[in-house]
């Protein structure tokens, strides 16, 4: 693979439900148009903040499908398709290909905590059976196991793997991959808060919560950071830094949920086992939006 579009400024897509549960394809194609608007490089659809868990299979493809045709080839769309079954991941990976998507998040396989062959031989499976590019997602806090460097290194060898997200929080480990990757592998933050100090030691962008709430801001905090101008990065980052935070008061996506509705962009409503944000922590996301001068209401 001689060139790799997959960096730059990727939202990991909230999935929004109706007040009746279901999932709200009106909301969605808007949510789209705002992130392309905003300048965001790819959309992720059925990813960790968009509650992919507790979406059925016909759901799952629904949603990439919805996206990919809002999208309209103006930003690339990836697909989260992990599972802690490798057959599984198999299964929606080609869902999201018939659906016509540009790339794949595979997270870690998560709570049966295999070892570091387990999770080579995962990835590699994967990528003997679709042909599109991969992302891998290291999150150990969600799976229970760290995808050590030394095996993302060795992942990142298959062609077909192009980059990780990395949130494991460890900025050594994190470096450690940057140093040692292939020339075309791409290193890309998945905390919000690690992106700027990540893209000046040579990151390439990150898959992100906070821009679905500000996706132009928050954009061009990124591409200013990997233009090398880091001084304007920088006044970005420490504006937005106490929003990125506030994100992660409570399990994501609770919080940016909770604040993009009182932004008037979705309904609040969760699927099960999540549940509204608590109403202090409410409060005390309503007043950083306040600071920003963010649109929030007053429910």
């Amino acid at each position: 693979m001689k060139s790799n579009p997959f960096k730059g400024v990727g939202t990991a897509l909230v999935t929004p439900f109706t007040s009746g549960g279901s999932v709200d394809h009106d909301c969605m194609r808007a949510l789209v148009e705002r992130q392309i608007e905003g300048g965001v490089d790819m959309l992720i659809a059925c990813g960790t903040t968009g509650e992919a868990v507790t979406l059925t299979s016909d759901e799952f493809e629904d949603v990439v499908a919805t996206v990919v045709a809002a999208a309209g080839k103006r930003a690339l769309v990836v697909a989260g398709v992990g599972s802690n079954a490798t057959t599984k991941t198999i299964d929606a990976a080609k869902q999201a290909a018939r659906a016509g998507v540009d790339g794949l998040l595979v997270v870690a396989p998560y709570y049966n905590k295999p070892t570091q062959e387990g999770l080579l031989q995962h990835y590699a499976s994967l990528a003997d059976a679709v042909s599109l590019p991969m992302i891998i997602y290291n999150v150990p806090g969600r799976t229970g196991v760290n995808i050590t460097a030394e095996t993302q290194l060795r992942i990142a060898a298959i062609e077909s793997v192009v980059a990780t997200k990395e949130a494991s929080g460890n900025p050594g480990q994190i470096m450690q991959i940057i140093r040692d990757r292939p020339e075309t592998f791409h290193v890309l933050s998945g905390d919000d808060n690690l992106t700027l100090p990540l893209i000046a030691a040579g990151a390439d962008g990150v898959i992100s919560t906070i821009s679905n709430e500000v996706p132009k801001e928050f954009s061009a905090m990124v591409h200013a950071a990997l233009d090398g101008r880091l001084g304007d990065a920088r006044t970005i980052h420490y504006r937005l830094l106490e929003l990125m935070e506030m994100n992660f008061i409570e399990s994501n996506p609770i919080p940016v949920k909770s604040a993009m509705a009182m932004m008037g962009l979705l309904q609040e409503v969760y699927r099960l086992p999540m549940v509204p944000i608590d109403p202090g922590n409410k409060e005390k996301l309503r007043a950083v939006l306040q600071r920003l001068g963010l649109p929030h209401s007053a429910n």
